[in-house]
C-alpha cells in the first residue's frame, strides 16, 4: 500500500492552485519550443512520468526537477530572482513598520578638536 504524502493532503488550496498553474505554464513553454515530453525528460535526466507529474502540478515533484525544467526551458534567471529581497513588497513593508518613529543624534560629550 502506497503512503500518501502529507505535501499532497496538507497543502493549502491556493498553493495547490499555484502549482497547477505553474505546471500548466511549464507545459505551454515546452510545447511552444516544440519539445516532446520524452526529449524534455531525456534532457533533464528524469522519466517521462516525472515530466507529466511536473506539468500536472504534483507537489511531490522535487525542487531539483523544477530547477532542471527551468534550466531546460531557458528560465533560470527567473528562478534566480523568484523571491529576490528587492521584489518582496510585504517584507519591505514589515521592515519599514519596524523603523523607529523618532531618531536622535548621538551625543558625543568627548569633543576632540
Amino acid at each position: 500500500m502506497a503512503r500518501t504524502s502529507a505535501s499532497k493532503t496538507a497543502l493549502p488550496t491556493p498553493a495547490r492552485r499555484a502549482l497547477k498553474t505553474l505546471g500548466h505554464d511549464i507545459a505551454v513553454a515546452r510545447k511552444r519550443r516544440r519539445i516532446p515530453q520524452q526529449l524534455m525528460a531525456d534532457r533533464m535526466l528524469v522519466s517521462r512520468q516525472t515530466i507529466q507529474r511536473l506539468e500536472a502540478g504534483d507537489p511531490t515533484v522535487s525542487l531539483g526537477v523544477l530547477a532542471s525544467a527551468f534550466f531546460t526551458l531557458g528560465f533560470t534567471p527567473r528562478l534566480e530572482t523568484l523571491l529576490a529581497p528587492d521584489s518582496d513588497a510585504l517584507g519591505i513593508g514589515e521592515d519599514l513598520a519596524r523603523l523607529p518613529r523618532r531618531t536622535h543624534a548621538q551625543s558625543d560629550d568627548d569633543l576632540d578638536f
